[in-house]
């Protein structure tokens, strides 16, 4: 017996790093998945995104555990989009519990000055806007079924605060959708309490995937080690695993966290209290 036995689990970003982690820890308790990802690139994001093979990689491995996916290419910036691609896992898998909206991008580090107000709606258009898109093509089904939910939000340490930056599009950009997806959860949190359904934002410092390890951002950091300072962490762990966080959302999504909604959980090695 999992934890999320009869549970489906609708996630965002799905193809690799944070969402693929999301996605095999929650199958690994019994939920099935509803996987969407964009599998594009974003022309202001530097490092390689995610590709249709990452996809398909993600559901093989969590058809190895035994369970249920249902995957498709959308991207949250389209909601029409999105919301079919959320009616085709529904139709397929019967229901939704859970929604993760993970989907994000880190864009431009030292890029080109015109590209700064490219950069900025790409990051407010993906990180902000797609986040309300997605809890709104899934909500109002979770609100229709009568059995309550959970849903996470990511966000990040950027999310609680400014530190590193310079008034850039990149982070700046960056850390107003993070803080505007906590504004986010919590009027989300109101409006579906009601229902009982629980609504809370995880916040991750820096975490080893491919939006903090590759070869353009560790280029910037070398270049401005000012801002490596500014953005490490409180315990001496350069980098947190995708799985750590997934942990801290089986926690916000599962029964033991049953009566928690409207939190900001870090998950941060203390860079929020350095």
């Amino acid at each position: 017996m999992g934890q999320l036995d009869g549970k489906v689990a609708f996630i965002t970003g799905a193809a690799r790093g944070q969402g693929r982690s999301h996605a095999l820890r929650l199958a690994r308790e019994g939920a099935d998945i509803i996987g969407v990802d964009l599998c594009e690139q974003v022309g202001t994001v530097q490092y390689a995104m995610s590709t249709p093979e990452d996809l398909a990689q993600t559901a093989k491995e969590v058809e190895d555990l035994d369970r249920r996916i249902v995957t498709r290419q959308a991207d949250v910036r389209d909601k029409r989009g999105l919301q079919e691609a959320f009616d085709a896992g529904v139709a397929e898998l019967g229901r939704v519990d859970i929604i993760l909206a993970n989907a994000g991008i880190a864009n431009q580090v030292g890029g080109e000055p015109e590209d700064e107000e490219r950069g900025w709606q790409d990051v407010i258009d993906i990180n902000l806007t797609g986040v309300y898109n997605t809890v709104r093509v899934a909500a109002p089904r979770m609100i229709e079924q009568g059995d309550g939910g959970a849903i996470v939000l990511t966000s990040s340490t950027q999310g609680l605060s400014g530190r590193g930056g310079d008034g850039g599009g990149a982070m700046s950009g960056y850390a107003a959708a993070k803080h505007g997806v906590v504004g986010l959860m919590r009027t989300f949190a109101h409006w579906l309490a009601p229902h009982s359904i629980r609504v809370n934002t995880v916040h991750p410092t820096g975490v080893n995937t491919p939006m903090v390890v590759n070869p353009q951002l560790e280029k910037w950091m070398a270049e401005n080690p000012e801002k490596g300072d500014a953005l490490a962490n409180l315990l001496p762990v350069e980098m947190v695993e995708a799985v750590d966080i997934s942990n801290a959302i089986l926690y916000l999504v599962g029964d033991a966290g049953r009566y928690v909604s409207g939190v900001t959980l870090p998950v941060d090695a203390g860079f929020s209290v350095k």
